[in-house]
């Protein structure tokens, strides 16, 4: 790749990065699937694979994987190993899972057999899981199925779904993207816990960037994620494994983290529909305050039903957790007539040092996506939200947030360089800056909240992301602060409501010319869930964006 150099138009090099970050390119061939070796552990290895070309691993502590790094190979015991047999297809939705096995048209095994297979078969192409629980799945399937012949209902019972590796599950490690090894955590987090109170069959973790920083899914303890769509993209960060495995069918719908846009994000590059919740929503126990109350938990699926009845079931505060509103019904939503709503459509996003604009693709794909909101009724107006320097309240809490998961790694020597001077940043910026940002809060509350109060809006529309999915390896070899300059070019929108803890909604707004897809997202006031659902459910019924699906088998 290019290094993008200052310019008199261009002084930091951010907008040059940017637009080659997002420079399309053909898919490559589909390599063949690598036959993956039995282990005694449910872990996915980072064994070599074939690929379009080849490039020696990584080595501890580099930057992200280059161009065509071998992704892994599923290592796991027997029942998803050396199979012989076709590749099912895609996995129904959540919703239509849940009813097939109500309805006893199908059984727990069957769904959890074939996410198993469709993960194996496409590991060395997508590489979206970092960890499996094939035989504990297989196991919990089974029993799943005695419990649906003896008449049990609950809203999830057998439907295999994925988490991110961020979150906890009993018995297997939290790397959380990073290389070397974690011990097993000893209990589930909390939306693991009442995922399985929903009945849901926790298949595996999805692949997630270093400890969540980037809009982008690769490193050196797990490889390269690949976007369903075109596999010489990402399909975004952090959340970019849980958005490769519902994109391709291998899961239903899966668990994710929004600290910046990690929902959201990898949601619009995948063409799904990703929820970021009110903070405190979906509980981030162990953690009491995940990255300084920027991050929440939320879902992401190919439908705003199936993302609202992950949300349901996920839902719900930890008897330690700081942040606790109010319950909301997501799936009731789903199925509600939004009303008629004021839309302010914003072009400009906060203030930042790149200066970057929506790609003319992605504004062409945003107004259409207005457009269809004023014909099914609502009012449209451009707007510009006050968002002021709102920045200054988001580095101080992410570089503290960044420093204290890196501190706790127990090799830091393995951690990217990037990483590296992340953790250096926060701890700088930790304490007094740390509590002056959280202190900035109520005000930013009150100033961009006028929006909603004082010039009556209902509902923020905006572009998720600034430009396209990148090629795989584009950030490469890039400093800490050139890769912050160019994500911040490419995803300039999502963060703010990580600084407010609102509440916004990823649907996609079509594809390029290219066949990449571009999303839009709808963004409220405090605790407004389920108004933008219900918006969102409005517009797939619509578009029908959940027909379209992405060319991996």
């Amino acid at each position: 790749m290019s290094s993008a150099e200052p310019t008199e138009a261009d002084p930091t090099g951010a907008a040059s990065v940017a637009a080659e970050l997002a420079a399309p390119a053909p898919a490559p061939a589909a390599p063949a699937p690598a036959a993956a070796e039995p282990t005694g552990a449910a872990s996915v290895a980072p064994a070599p694979a074939a690929s379009a070309t080849t490039a020696e691993p990584a080595g501890a502590g580099r930057p992200a994987t280059r161009p065509g790094r071998p992704a892994p190979a599923v290592r796991d015991p027997g029942r998803v190993a050396h199979r012989t047999a076709p590749v099912p297809p895609p996995l129904p939705g959540l919703a239509e899972s849940a009813r097939r096995l109500a309805e006893g048209a199908t059984t727990s095994t069957a769904l959890v057999a074939d996410a198993l297979a469709r993960i194996e078969a496409t590991q060395p192409t997508l590489n979206a899981f970092r960890h499996l629980r094939a035989e504990a799945a297989l196991a919990e399937a089974a029993e799943a199925d005695r419990r649906l012949a003896a008449g049990e209902r609950l809203p999830l019972l057998g439907v295999p779904v994925a988490v991110k590796d961020d979150t906890d599950v009993a018995g297997l490690p939290t790397h959380f993207g990073c290389a070397g090894e974690r011990p097993p955590a000893t209990a589930d987090s909390e939306a693991v816990r009442r995922l399985r109170a929903a009945g849901a069959v926790v298949v595996g973790k999805t692949n997630s960037c270093e400890l969540g920083q980037w809009p982008f899914t690769e490193g050196p303890g797990f490889g390269a994620t690949r976007n369903p769509w075109n596999t010489a993209h990402t399909p975004g960060g952090s959340s970019g494994g849980s958005a490769a495995a519902v994109a391709a069918g291998l899961v239903p719908a899966a668990l994710g983290s929004d600290g910046a846009g990690s929902v959201r994000i990898p949601a619009a590059w995948t063409h799904l529909v990703g929820i970021k919740p009110q903070r405190g929503r979906v509980s981030v126990h162990p953690h009491s305050d995940a990255f300084q109350g920027l991050t929440v938990n939320g879902p992401l699926a190919r439908t705003v039903a199936d993302a609202a009845l992950l949300l349901d079931a996920a839902a719900g505060p930890h008897p330690e957790d700081l942040h606790r509103p109010p319950a909301v019904r997501a799936a009731e939503a789903a199925r509600r007539d939004p009303g008629r709503l004021r839309v302010a459509l914003a072009w400009r996003p906060p203030l930042t040092l790149t200066g970057a604009g929506p790609d003319p693709e992605v504004r062409r794909a945003v107004t259409a996506l207005a457009e269809t909101l004023a014909r099914l009724g609502h009012h449209v107006e451009e707007a510009r939200p006050r968002y002021g320097l709102i920045g200054l309240a988001f580095v101080p809490r992410a570089t503290a947030g960044i420093a204290e998961f890196a501190a706790r790694h127990p090799e830091p020597a393995l951690l990217d360089p990037r990483t590296r001077s992340a953790l250096r940043t926060g701890t700088r910026l930790g304490g007094r800056a740390v509590r002056a940002a959280r202190a900035r809060e109520v005000r930013q509350h009150r100033r961009i909240g006028a929006l909603f109060d004082a010039s009556g809006f209902d509902v923020l529309l905006t572009p998720t992301t600034a430009a396209p999915p990148p090629r795989i390896g584009r950030f490469d070899q890039l400093s800490a602060w050139r890769t912050d300059l160019a994500m911040t070019a490419a995803c300039p929108y999502a963060w703010p409501w990580n600084v407010l803890g609102w509440p916004g909604v990823n649907v996609p707004a079509g594809f390029t010319r290219s066949g990449l897809p571009v999303g839009a997202q709808l963004l409220g006031p405090s605790r407004s869930e389920e108004r933008l659902i219900a918006l969102a459910a409005q517009l797939e019924d619509d578009l029908r964006w959940d027909e379209h699906r992405p060319p991996i088998p």
